[in-house]
This record gives structure tokens, C-alpha cells and sequence, in this order.
């Protein structure tokens, strides 16, 4: 409405200035040469007005024809983009259907409309991939790799490829120079450690796992390859912090101890360990310097004062209380382990070894120790070391198995709690 009374307002004033003009009067004379031409007022400045329009139009023609070629130019590049998209959207739809050669077409048509952008070499790597073209597609994921903005992408096809033919330690190369083109990415860090494993990089591996469980062996596993004596202490320390519980790397962090001089601090870990998880190995190293039976038996009561109800603690006092000629001390613990229904192989021997004890050769012990023999023959085996891959037994833990090479799969436990074997 503002506008309207503004044009109404400009129109009223310039037709009273042309009324204006028109009654005033007067002429305009114009020379040339010797010619005179004497015009009115109103008709020269009509003709003014003709002449500006005239001028105008011809310079919007001007304008026009200069821009035509740039305008023409334009459409067949919008033309030819319109024609890239749709070829970008059939060459997805081709690699979706798992068929190449169309995928290949669409993709060349693409790469003539929108040229070699981070799409379309992506979709032409992915569409000679699928032709079975590895090693085109191997010269465009470096092409992509060589483009600062789609640096990632080049490294992750070459990545995919790597692992693809089982070349770990190209893989582990592209995956950090993958990681670092693209900080933050969880399925690459996990990439990484996979690969890691693989190359028994066990430092890298403890580096980039998750906090949780698999520290402690890792640790253990990257103090083993470590040469420096002291960095490798320290890898044990850690291993040990993160997992008490995990026999291995209490031994070896005990041992270390030892060895530097410090042989009550290498109960004390062993204490803490066996407190977090009991194990024979633990009891094997923390009883090793005592000769005496007896002090063996003492030695036995330190070590199981933080976790005394346990069947490895029962089972050692009892044994080692055996041994120092204290039946009735071994007695009590056998028989408290036998009613725990935790009992194994081993308690039901030692069971027979204090029937022997208590009474000798004479026809009631004999018939007790059959009996606590015939049990032994049907109780569960003793814990052991075991690969839970393919089942074989080891004397001692190791991050890899030596039979099937599997990794982190030789586990603690009873025969009847490990998973089934494979193969």
C-alpha cells in the first residue's frame, strides 16, 4: 500500500511537470553546420526520452549477446551435472544389484558429467572391486588418498584391500595413516587392535584396547618382548594393577621383584593375588623358599588369610597340613572342601593319602582309601590351562596357541566350565 501512494505521489509530479513545461513554453534550437532546427519544449525532451530508451535497449542488447556464450556454456554444465547425478544414482543402484559391468557404464557417465570428484572415484574403486578388478581399483584409492578432503577414504579401500590378501603389516601401516587422517573413528581403533593381535604387536594391542578385561595378558604379553628391563617391570606393574586376579602377570611381576631385591614385596603380590583369585602356581612360587614342612604349612596360612574359604585354599592348607604329619588340621579342611561339592581329582587323592596317614596298613584304611580312590577315578579333573579353540592343554599360559595359533583364547579353568573345543 506504502509503494502504491509512492508511485500515485511520483506520477502526479511528473505530470505537473510536464503541464508545467507545456505552459510555460519555449523552443530548443540545435546547429549543425550551417543548419538550424528549432524544436519545442515538450517535443525535445520527448525525443530525449526516445533517444535514452534507444540507447538502453541496445546496450541490453549488447549485454546479452556478450553473456550468451557464458549462458549457453552454463547450461550444457548444468546439463551434463543433472546428467552426472543420475548416473551417480543408477551406478548405487548397479553396485546394490551386484551387477558390475553396469555399474562400471554408470560410473563412467558420471565421472564425464561431475568429473573425478571424492563420489565418483569412490564409486568407480567400489565398481572395479566388484568386477574383480583389484588392481584399478587399487590405482583409484590412491588417487583418493593423494586428495587432501578424501584423503580417508583412498586409506580405508586400501585398507579393506590389504586386509583382503592378508597383507598384516600393510594394514597396519594404512590403518595409522588412516586413523590419523581421521582421528576418532571406533571401527578403526578397533581395526587397529585386531591387527595389532595379528602381528603380535602386543604393545600396540595394550595401547589400544578398551579398559576391561584382556589388560593384564596383553601387558604381560608386551613385557615378554620388551628389552629394556626396566620398561618391562613396569608393563608387568601394570598388568598386575589391572587384574590381580590373573595368575601370569602376578608370577612375573613377583618374580621381577624378587630378582630386584625385593622378596617381601613379592609375597606381598602374591598374597594380593591369590586374595583376588587362587591359583597352585601362586602357592608353587610363595611356598618355593621353605624347606621345612612345617614352614611350609605356616607359609600356607599367610597366604590363604584373604580368601580362606576357597577349594584351592582348603585344598593347599590340607595338603601342606598333611605333610607336616597335621591330620587333624588336614582333616579339617579336606573335609570341609569335600562337602563343598568343589571338590576335584586332587582333593579326593589327598583324601586317600591322609586315610594312609591316620591308619596305616590295616584293613580300615585300606578300605577308606579305595573309597576316596574310587571317587578320584569319577571326580572332575584339576583346573588347567586350555585353548578354547582347539582344545589342547598347556603346562603354562601363552598369549598364543601354540597348536592352532589362536590368540587369547588359552584360558584357567576347570574342564567341565571351558567352552567346547573346535576341530
Amino acid at each position: 500500500m506504502r509503494s502504491a501512494l509512492i508511485y500515485l505521489v511520483l506520477l502526479i509530479a511528473g505530470i505537473a511537470g510536464i503541464l508545467w513545461l507545456a505552459q510555460v513554453g519555449g523552443a530548443v534550437e540545435i546547429r549543425i553546420g550551417d543548419a538550424e532546427v528549432l524544436v519545442g519544449l515538450p517535443v525535445a525532451l520527448l525525443l530525449l526520452a526516445v533517444l535514452f530508451m534507444v540507447l538502453h535497449l541496445l546496450l541490453v542488447a549488447i549485454s546479452a549477446l556478450r553473456r550468451l556464450p557464458g549462458r549457453m556454456r552454463a547450461r550444457k554444465v548444468a546439463r551434463r551435472r543433472d546428467e552426472g547425478d543420475t548416473a551417480v544414482t543408477r551406478a548405487l543402484v548397479a553396485l546394490a544389484a551386484g551387477t558390475p559391468d553396469a555399474a562400471r557404464i554408470e560410473v563412467k557417465r558420471a565421472r564425464k558429467g561431475l568429473g573425478d570428484t571424492p563420489q565418483t572415484l569412490l564409486l568407480a574403486a567400489e565398481a572395479e572391486r566388484l568386477a574383480g578388478r583389484e588392481e584399478a581399483a587399487t590405482e583409484i584409492f590412491r588417487q583418493l588418498a593423494a586428495t587432501p578432503d578424501a584423503r580417508f577414504l583412498g586409506l580405508r579401500g586400501l585398507l579393506r584391500q590389504a586386509i583382503q590378501r592378508e597383507d598384516w603389516p600393510a594394514a597396519q601401516r594404512l590403518a595409522r595413516e588412516a586413523e590419523a587422517a581421521q582421528p576418532g573413528a571406533a571401527w578403526l581403533r578397533q581395526e587397529r587392535e585386531t591387527l595389532a593381535l595379528r602381528m603380535r604387536d602386543w604393545r600396540e594391542a595394550l595401547t589400544l584396547a578398551p579398559p576391561g578385561a584382556g589388560k593384564a595378558a596383553l601387558a604381560l604379553a608386551a613385557a615378554g618382548q620388551e628389552p629394556d628391563v626396566a620398561r618391562a617391570a613396569e608393563l608387568e606393574r601394570q598388568g598386575f594393577a589391572a587384574d590381580p586376579a590373573f595368575a601370569p602377570v602376578a608370577l612375573a611381576h613377583a618374580q621381577r621383584l624378587k630378582d630386584g631385591g625385593s622378596p617381601r614385596r613379592a609375597r606381598t603380590v602374591l598374597e594380593q593375588a591369590w586374595t583376588a583369585q587362587p591359583h597352585p602356581d601362586l602357592a608353587r612360587d610363595y611356598l618355593h623358599d621353605d624347606v621345612d614342612a612345617l614352614a611350609r604349612m605356616k607359609s600356607a596360612e599367610v597366604l590363604v588369610k584373604g580368601n580362606p574359604r576357597h577349594a584351592e585354599s582348603r585344598l593347599l592348607v590340607g595338603r601342606a597340613a598333611l605333610e607336616a604329619g597335621l591330620t587333624g588340621r588336614a582333616r579339617q579342611e579336606l573335609d570341609a572342601l569335600v562337602a563343598s561339592g568343589q571338590a576335584d581329582r586332587r582333593a579326593f587323592l589327598a583324601m586317600s593319602d591322609l586315610e594312609e596317614a591316620e591308619h596305616g596298613e590295616t584293613p580300615e584304611g585300606r578300605a577308606a582309601q579305595a573309597r576316596w580312590l574310587r571317587q578320584a577315578a569319577t571326580a572332575a579333573p584339576e583346573p588347567r590351562w586350555r585353548c578354547a579353540s582347539c582344545g589342547t592343554d598347556h603346562e603354562q599360559w601363552t598369549p598364543v596357541c601354540p597348536k592352532c595359533q589362536a590368540v587369547g583364547t588359552i584360558n584357567w579353568a576347570s574342564p567341565q566350565t571351558l567352552p567346547a573345543t573346535v576341530g
